[in-house]
């Protein structure tokens, strides 16, 4: 996690806030002092002025109204005396001025040149014309000070103006102390916010330590650490909200185990399903995928990963991924090639939110193709057994026809007809008896009465039985060791097996041929070989002769009455015995037919 820059902090921001409200608070309530303050000490120096002109007013105001005699002192004298009675240190100069602006007398001893002149002050005028007080404060260029200027109009006694006091107070020291007085403020202010600075710290703390504490917690949860508590600092709103943090913490814990649970529960599903499984976001890009899935798809995983899932399973030309997701049926993939088939069959599901929002899909892959060759194989069936049937009882039919209508009286055809009828009649038998035999192969129904015969013995019994019933020109030719060879076989099963490889052998073999029959051992097993000169099958053709119904040569073998079944019943019971058979043919050249069966060795064998 990214670390959160100085300024950004909340503790930072936390004093920086408490400190500027302070300021603030401060700043209003020093303005609100200091207007205040200079208000109260202007009005109180104005007060002071005014009560003390007052008294400077009365005196002035009897002396410019008394009735003078030649032997009392001029108005000036008298009024040059009442001013000097009143100095102050605050009020720099009084003056009295008559109605006509002439300046009577004034408590400045520097400004005596000023007596019996017109006073050029714009205050006294306005005071003496509007007969009302005058103040201002003016600047003193100077003295460099501000001083206050009072002008009171002098009434008598019929309230009629008869002249003015002009006051120049100096209110400088006011503002002054108004100054020292800021300043001292200022100070405690500035100490205020020092100790508010302190406080405004140790108080961040106790908010920001637990939303630390969180923090760091969140990055050890994030990291998969869930053994990790907030410290809980106390029972207020913070010390629940660590309470509670601890309290997810370990519902989230448990949460991850549950998952992880889960996870590996499903993992374990997955690898070991037989099924291939998909997965998708809800782009239809592949987002897991099990190793079933990718045998069957016959791919790596990162070839799939983040894939398109109709590319995957090649069906981009014919799908798109919404497509997919209205399926219903499951679809066919055809995977085949021209050595094998190969086909898998993929069931589509919806995974989605309560409130229908698609997630994804699932797709689950199944191996069909051993379904497929099976239902194949079944349909083929049917269709030669069908076939197989249906030829002799059409044949039949034919024949049965012409003697109901009329065939049986004649005794040239009749009995010809009767033969052909009885032909395909055991034709049928064998058919259906083959049949059954294959059945309760199939079904392990059958026991094998096996017991210890020597095999050479047996054999080549077998092989006299023919060459002694042989109808054609064909020569026999053995290759059997001397040696006893013990096996445990059901000799009326084992029989019926060469009974019918011979026999294709000798219907396959052309006039002065040869049939030949080896017999030999490798480890605990006897090999034994039945080998003709017929006309052969073709490479492609040699491992289907074990096939249900497969004849290499139809017309004949039919012709012949075969059923098509012989090599099928005689590889069922060949592995019954716990050996195996196969082919080899050369086309043109002839066939031989081999299996094995488990012996008991005697002694090491050798050829005649």
């Amino acid at each position: 996690m990214q670390k959160v820059g100085f300024f950004r902090s909340i503790h930072v921001k936390f004093v920086l806030i408490y400190i500027l409200l302070i300021v603030v608070a401060m700043q209003i309530i020093g303005l609100y002092f200091a207007r205040e303050l200079e208000e109260t000490l202007k009005t109180n120096f104005t007060t002071s002025v005014k009560d003390r002109m007052n008294l400077v007013e009365f005196s002035v105001r009897e002396e410019m109204m008394k009735d003078r005699s030649p032997d009392d002192p001029s108005l000036e004298q008298s009024l040059r005396t009442v001013l000097s009675g009143f100095n102050s240190e605050d009020i720099n100069e009084i003056r009295v001025i008559d109605a006509k602006y002439k300046i009577l007398a004034t408590s400045e001893l520097g400004n005596q040149s000023l007596v019996r002149q017109r006073s050029m002050e714009d205050s006294v005028r306005r005071s003496i014309s509007s007969e009302t007080f005058y103040e201002n404060i003016n600047f003193d260029q100077a003295s460099g000070e501000r001083v206050m200027v009072r002008v009171t109009p002098i009434m008598n006694n019929n309230m009629e103006v008869i002249g003015a006091l002009y006051v120049t107070a100096n209110i400088e020291k006011v503002f002054k102390q108004i100054n020292d007085i800021n300043q001292i403020l200022a100070g405690g202010v500035a100490v205020s916010l020092a100790i508010t600075v302190i406080i405004g710290i140790f108080i961040a703390r106790t908010f920001t330590r637990p939303i630390s504490d969180m923090r760091r917690q969140a990055q050890a949860m994030a990291q998969g650490n869930f053994s990790r508590k907030v410290h809980v600092y106390g029972d207020d709103e913070m010390g629940q909200l660590a309470i509670a943090f601890n309290h997810l913490t370990n519902q989230l814990q448990e949460s991850q185990s549950t998952t992880e649970s889960e996870q590996r529960k499903l993992a374990s599903v997955l690898e070991n399903m037989t099924d291939g499984v998909i997965s998708t976001d809800r782009k239809g890009r592949v987002s897991l995928i099990n190793d079933s899935a990718l045998i069957m798809l016959r791919l790596t995983r990162d070839l799939v990963l983040n894939r398109p899932i109709t590319s995957i399973l090649g069906l981009e030309q014919e799908y798109t991924f919404e497509d997919l997701i209205q399926v219903k049926d499951s679809i066919a993939l055809d995977f085949s090639t021209e050595k094998e088939p190969y086909i898998l069959r993929a069931t589509f599901s919806v995974t989605q939110r309560e409130t229908g929002f698609v997630n994804g899909l699932i797709v689950v892959l199944h191996d069909n193709t051993e379904q497929e060759k099976i239902d194949m194989e079944r349909r083929e069936f049917v269709s030669n057994v069908s076939h197989e049937l249906r030829t002799p009882l059409t044949t039949m039919r034919s024949y049965l026809d012409a003697l109901a209508e009329g065939a049986w009286k004649n005794e040239d055809i009749a009995p010809s007809f009767l033969r052909v009828t009885q032909t395909e009649t055991e034709r049928m038998i064998r058919l259906v008896n083959d049949l059954l035999k294959l059945s309760r192969m199939d079904s392990k129904e059958y026991e094998l009465n096996t017991e210890w015969v020597e095999f050479n013995h047996f054999f080549n019994s077998i092989i006299e039985r023919f060459e002694f019933s042989k109808s054609q020109n064909v020569h026999f030719k053995r290759l059997l060791p001397s040696a006893d060879l013990f096996v445990e076989i059901d000799t009326d099963k084992m029989t019926q097996v060469i009974d019918n490889i011979i026999s294709n052998a000798l219907k396959y073999s052309p006039d002065g041929g040869d049939v030949r029959f080896g017999v030999t051992t490798s480890g605990t097993y006897i090999k034994v070989m039945i080998s003709d000169d017929g006309m052969g099958i073709p490479k492609a053709n040699v491992n289907r002769i074990f096939d249900r119904f497969y004849r290499a040569d139809r017309a004949r073998s039919r012709a012949m009455g075969g059923t098509g079944l012989g090599l099928a019943i005689a590889k069922e019971m060949i592995i019954a015995h716990g050996g195996k058979i196969w082919a080899e043919s050369e086309e043109g050249k002839g066939t031989t037919i081999f299996f094995t069966l488990p012996f008991e060795q005697q002694e090491e064998g050798e050829w005649d």
